[in-house]
Order: C-alpha cells, then structure tokens, then sequence
C-alpha cells in the first residue's frame, strides 16, 4: 500500500471517528429523550457527585472542544495534509480519542458506573499518546498549531480533570460514610497529581490550551465545593492554587518553546 493510500485511509478513519463520536454523544446526551447527564447512574455524575466535580457549568466547554474537534476533521481531510509527518503519526490516535469520547456517554447512559472510568481512563491514557506524539513532531503552520494541537489539548486538559471527577464519583459510590472524614486529604493529593499531569502535558508540547482546559475545570471544582455540596474550603483553595500553578507552568512552557524556536532560526542563519 502506497503512502497516498494510507493518508487517505487515516483520514476517512478520522471522519468515520469523528461522525460516530457526535452520533454517540448526542444519543448518550440524551438528546432523543431520556434523564439529563446529571441525573444518569442515579446522579453520581452530577456536580454533587463526589468532592472532585465541578460545578455544572464547567462542562460547557464541550462544545469548544467538540467544534475544534469537527474543524479538526475537516482540516485533516484536506489533500495538503494526506502524507504529512505528523498527521500519519497522530491520525489514527485521534481518531481513537474520538471513539472513546462517544463511546463514555453511551456507557454512561445505558451500562456501570465503573464501565465510564475504564472508557474515560483508557481516553486519558491515549490523548495522553497524542500529546506525547505532538511534541515530537512539531506543527510547521498556523493552522496546524490550532487545529491540532489546541483542540486536542483541550480535549486532554479537560479529560484529565473529567477522569478524576468520574473516578472519584465511582469510589463515592463505594466508599463507607467513615472515609468521609479524609475527603479533603485525598481530594487534596490527587489535585497534586492533576498538577503534575498538567504541568508535563505543557512541558512536553510548549502549549498552554491542556493546561487551560485543566485549570477552566479546577475553577469550576473550586466554585462547586465552595457554594454546593459537598462543601469542602480545603478542597477548592487546593484547587485554585493548581489551576493559577498550571496556567503560570503553561505560559513558561509556551515561552521556551518561543525562545528556543527563536535561537534555532537564528543559529541556522
């Protein structure tokens, strides 16, 4: 199979993921009928549902992250980009990502709780692979800055925190009341792991969107256990503090990589 081949078999699997993703979310959204995300697994997705959800409104940045992900498509799909570099290393991945995204509201709506942290673990741990894969290949356009690296680093950023929100949900679900009185203290180090999470993502690709899309989720949590339940002040000051610290990492991490871009077109002069 010829190189021209292959590219446009990645991008019909880039279009075929991205039309399932948004068939799958609309009818695990609940958009044909049925109980709001909110109310499904008996409310433990909620903003109620464990110390580590954010409040409702953080999850409007969906439709950011699903516009950038339909513009993403739309630009991959065009002839410039079929044997590009980087899109035949990171097409089939993204397209994965896509999969998942759909496939999370579908098992959220008719399967376990426990099914969506292994369906949103196995998310994070693949748009965690197209991070990876993004920062050793570097974007040489604009267009491909936004479209594939913002977009999917939204996507990761906010994964990341959905990933713990889902995950704390599932083990509120399991958890006896007694471990209620070390809430905070767990809610707390897993923050430091979403830090550390967030601060490599932006290291590793001198990009600021994941850490954005991150710190945008942190607020939000920090909103939720200051003005709803479960109420925990420890909590949301733990995760303020992270959001300002993965903002600042990003901006660090998007000016060296500004400045060594810079000393690499100088020195090649």
């Amino acid at each position: 199979m010829d190189s021209r081949t292959k590219g446009i078999g990645r991008q019909t699997l880039v279009i075929a993921s991205a039309t399932f993703m948004l068939i799958a979310a609309t009818i695990g959204a609940g958009a044909f009928g049925g109980a709001s995300v909110d109310d499904l697994q008996d409310g433990a997705l909620s903003a109620q549902g464990s110390y580590l959800a954010p409040a409702g409104p953080a999850f409007s940045i969906w439709s950011l992250i699903y516009l950038g992900l339909i513009a993403y498509t739309v630009w991959q799909a065009l002839p410039a980009q079929r044997q590009d570099p980087r899109q035949q290393a990171v097409g089939g991945w993204i397209a994965v990502s896509m999969v998942l995204n759909g496939l999370w509201l579908v098992t959220a709506r008719y399967l376990t709780l426990w099914l969506t942290v292994v369906v949103i673990a196995l998310l994070l741990v693949v748009l965690a692979r197209v991070i990876v894969l993004l920062g050793r290949f570097p974007a040489r356009t604009i267009a491909d800055r936004i479209l594939t690296d913002g977009a999917n680093g939204l996507h990761f950023g906010w994964v990341t925190i959905a990933t713990v929100a889902n995950t704390a949900a599932w083990l509120t679900q399991l958890a006896p009341e007694s471990w209620a009185e070390a809430a905070d203290a767990w809610a707390i180090a897993v923050l430091v792991v979403v830090l550390a999470i967030g601060a490599a993502a932006a290291w590793a690709t001198g990009r600021i969107a994941p850490a954005l899309a991150t710190a945008w989720g942190l607020a939000w949590l920090a909103v939720g256990r200051l003005t709803g339940e479960p109420e925990s002040t420890p909590t949301a000051i733990a995760a303020i503090i992270v959001a300002v610290l993965l903002v600042v990492t990003g901006v660090v991490a998007v000016l060296r990589r500004a400045r060594a871009v810079h000393n690499s077109s100088e020195s090649s002069r």
